[in-house]
């Protein structure tokens, strides 16, 4: 005879049979574990209710609006602060502006047109630009490219 799944059963005494209550007075009847009268020994009542009290759901405020975790959020660097920076130009990355202070590491950049570079050639590289940053970058000989 092969073993099968369903004949297995547990050692004898290692699963003890469950106790069937309010069936007599011989064994756990009259009130079947839930002590004597109330609403707790006659119904099922919900672990949220009170007793009448307002329900804590309703005594707390309600937040307004909502957050949305899709919301990307840029690091902005000015041009400005890239010219100050880099005053001989070069390229430009995320990396090299988080080697010189100007943002942190690991999130997402925006590049900003406020300031001038002062006709410095700069190639940067980040994951947004203002319209006028696109524009003072190509005046200026340079390159935008977007990560």
């Amino acid at each position: 005879m092969t073993l099968k799944v369903h004949h297995l059963r547990p050692a004898p005494g290692a699963h003890t049979k469950k106790t069937r209550v309010g069936r007599g007075e011989g064994s756990k009847g009259k009130t079947a574990g839930r002590g004597t009268k109330g609403s707790g020994a006659r119904v099922q009542v919900s672990a949220r209710f009170e007793g009448g009290q307002t329900p804590l759901f309703m005594r707390l405020p309600k937040l307004s609006g909502f957050k949305n975790n899709n919301k990307v959020v840029f690091q902005v660097v000015n041009l400005d602060r890239i010219a100050s920076l880099f005053p001989q130009g070069g390229t430009i990355d995320p990396e090299t502006l988080a080697d010189a202070g100007a943002i942190r590491r690991g999130q997402p950049v925006k590049v900003l047109g406020t300031g001038e570079l002062g006709g410095v050639k700069v190639d940067v590289q980040a994951h947004a630009f203002s319209k006028s940053a696109e524009e003072k970058i190509g005046a200026a000989g340079g390159s935008t490219t977007q990560i």
